[in-house]
């Protein structure tokens, strides 16, 4: 296998964001596996919250038949979905406005009456199911 190097200041810009992208899909259809892992590694690094970048990565490691490693993406994925909306949901500016939106997420059925959510972001829950498969895989 031949080793891939990303350039760290081509990727600060947001069109290193793009060149990733395109390489990644490029070295894909050229089924040039490695090189396309490394590149959307690097989309990722440069977009924590770019959801496709994940999935091609779950997808070219089951293909690689890698299941450790597809558990570490999808793992990965979940923290950084978890933090990224966890982030979101505390950006509230007045104790009134936290308080009408704990209230309303409690008369809408979001939460339970201790404010703890019952519903997951999108690509959560079925990122857990998958990991659950990948589990039951390895063992």
């Amino acid at each position: 296998m031949k080793a891939v190097h990303v350039n760290k200041e081509k990727a600060l810009t947001a069109d290193g964001f793009a060149a990733c992208l395109l390489k990644a899909k490029a070295a894909e259809a050229n089924d040039a596996i490695a090189e396309a892992i490394a590149n959307y590694k690097c989309c990722i690094k440069l977009r924590p919250a770019y959801e496709p970048a994940y999935n091609r990565l779950m997808i070219l490691y089951r293909k690689n038949k890698e299941p450790k490693k597809e558990l570490d993406i999808i793992n990965n994925g979940i923290k950084a979905f978890e933090a990224i909306y966890n982030n979101a949901s505390k950006k509230t500016l007045t104790k009134t406005a936290v308080q009408l939106s704990k209230s309303l997420s409690k008369s809408t059925g979001l939460t339970d009456k201790k404010g703890k959510d019952l519903f997951e972001q999108p690509p959560i829950p079925r990122w857990r199911q998958r990991a659950a498969l990948v589990q039951k895989r390895l063992t």
